[in-house]
């Protein structure tokens, strides 16, 4: 018998499609272009299926649903909100520091429309955007000036730009990082234009070899904080104070890379203490890099601070311009920088200082109130039970250092097949309209919720939790 040939006629024509009452309200929602182009990759599935032998509805709804389904997937947003519930509160990968209200505020307001961004309202000329965050960066930290790029790296390319091209500058060998992504110090001076001179050993620097190591190529010593990890017993490395004495004999700047950027002592919050700008500054520091959007809790920004005279070759340099701000980005950082002028209520505007210090008993009481919900989502093929933890810093800020915080912690029922049930439970989670991220650890999907706030929107959304 011959093979029967699969009858396309059946299919409906485009033209007929785009007269279908519900193609007609994709088009005034989405577009002729793209609803178009959506009920075209519909007909083409079908005629794949057709010629497949598969049986398929050819209706003008079902093709109009599968165009309706295309047209979502496109029009949603590929950046968005989620719950992190990882344990790690500056969470490199789900964006570090929440911003406060007023930076949000802030953003939306400089973003709206023009704006005064390099215009002197004073004397109709054109200005310098550093200024709406200079003054305050100067009040906060000490020094006499102060520019802002778009990331420390940044911030650390252009310092080693400016003051060290074609020129040597010693780092301890201990201190040469990396940092996410697989960029490093080294690599940076070389794309600055850098010679980077290496010195002392791994776990042990002295006072003697920097001064061995500066000669008349020296551009500057650096000092470069390692705040994502820490070398431990024998070990020497040479204070800030007693760095910046050599530099400063033989007259030339001594830099440091803070990194994480905290700018109050965190002991008062309970919390370990990390070196500050001011403090650093105090040190003999002529110059200072560190981030914008880590501990300082502010948009993704390098902050740079120090001497006059060495922040002005910065903004002379072509590379300003390269690594320079916009407009939303120094009015949150503005912002952000105002809350820290009142350190007394800090803690409950600053999100990342909240979160921080937040109470394990306040966290116990809320994993309390949110086991039920959660059992009742997941299905008894899952146990929830209640458990301390230890949370991260996160972002390289404090390596070793652990927040001691409280877990929903969801475990498979039965041993058998573990590991993938809990991949499904994961991914079950992650495909809610707020996805929910945590952390696998022990066999179980543990919960942290230390950075929970939106506690309402988290229980809201759990009846529409669709185990796979």
């Amino acid at each position: 018998m011959a093979e029967q040939k699969p009858d396309f006629s059946t299919i409906p024509s485009l033209d007929r499609l785009l007269q279908a009452p519900a193609v007609i309200t994709l088009v005034a929602s989405h577009g002729r272009s793209a609803t178009v182009a959506a009920l075209r990759a519909a007909l083409d599935t079908a005629r794949g299926a057709l010629a497949a032998g598969d049986a398929i509805a050819l209706t003008e709804d079902v093709f109009a649903q599968t165009a309706a389904a295309r047209l979502e997937r496109e029009a949603a947003p590929g950046l968005r909100r989620v719950f992190n519930l990882t344990g790690t509160v500056l969470h490199t990968n789900l964006g570090r520091a929440p911003l406060a209200e007023v930076a949000i505020t802030a953003m939306a307001e400089a973003a709206r429309g023009a704006s005064n961004l390099e215009y002197d309202l004073e004397t109709g000329k054109r200005g310098d955007r550093d200024v709406h965050v200079e003054e305050l960066l100067c009040e906060l930290t000490g020094a006499e000036a102060a520019t802002v790029v778009n990331n420390n790296a940044g911030a650390v390319l252009l310092l080693l730009n400016a003051l060290a091209l074609r020129k040597e500058v010693p780092v301890s060998r201990g201190e040469l990082v990396e940092i996410g992504g697989a960029f490093r110090i080294p690599d940076i001076m070389a794309r600055a234009g850098a010679k980077l001179v290496e010195v002392g050993t791994t776990n042990r620097t002295h006072a003697k070899d920097f001064v061995e190591a500066i000669g008349d190529r020296t551009a500057l010593v650096m000092k470069v904080h390692t705040s994502n990890y820490l070398v431990q017993g024998f070990t020497a490395d040479v204070a800030e104070d007693e760095l910046a004495a050599i530099a400063h004999a033989r007259d030339i700047p001594f830099a440091v890379d803070l990194g994480a950027g905290a700018l109050v002592d965190l002991e008062r919050w309970g919390l370990p203490h990390e070196p500050t700008a001011r403090e650093t500054l105090g040190a003999g520091a002529d110059i200072i890099t560190f981030s914008g959007d880590k501990l300082l809790g502010g948009p993704q920004s390098g902050l740079i601070v120090g001497r006059a005279d060495l922040i002005a070759k910065l903004k002379k340099n072509p590379l300003k311009r390269a690594l320079r701000c916009d407009k939303a980005t120094l009015a949150a950082l503005a912002a952000t920088l105002g809350l820290y002028r009142d350190p007394d209520r800090l803690a409950e505007r600053l999100p990342t200082l909240r979160l921080l210090s937040r109470d394990p008993a306040e966290i116990r009481k809320l994993a309390e109130s949110l086991t039920a919900p959660v059992q009742a989502a997941v299905g008894d093929g899952f146990t929830i039970s209640v458990n301390d933890c230890a949370g991260q810093i996160g972002s390289g800020a404090l390596p070793v250092e652990s927040l001691d915080s409280v877990a929903l912690v969801i475990r498979p029922v039965g041993s058998r097949g573990q590991g993938a049930r809990l991949k499904r439970l994961a991914a079950s989670l992650r495909a809610l309209p707020v996805p929910v991220i945590g952390r696998v650890h022990d066999d179980a999907l543990w919960l942290d919720l230390r950075c929970l706030d939106d506690v309402d929107g988290f229980r809201s959304q759990l009846e529409k939790l669709q185990m796979t």
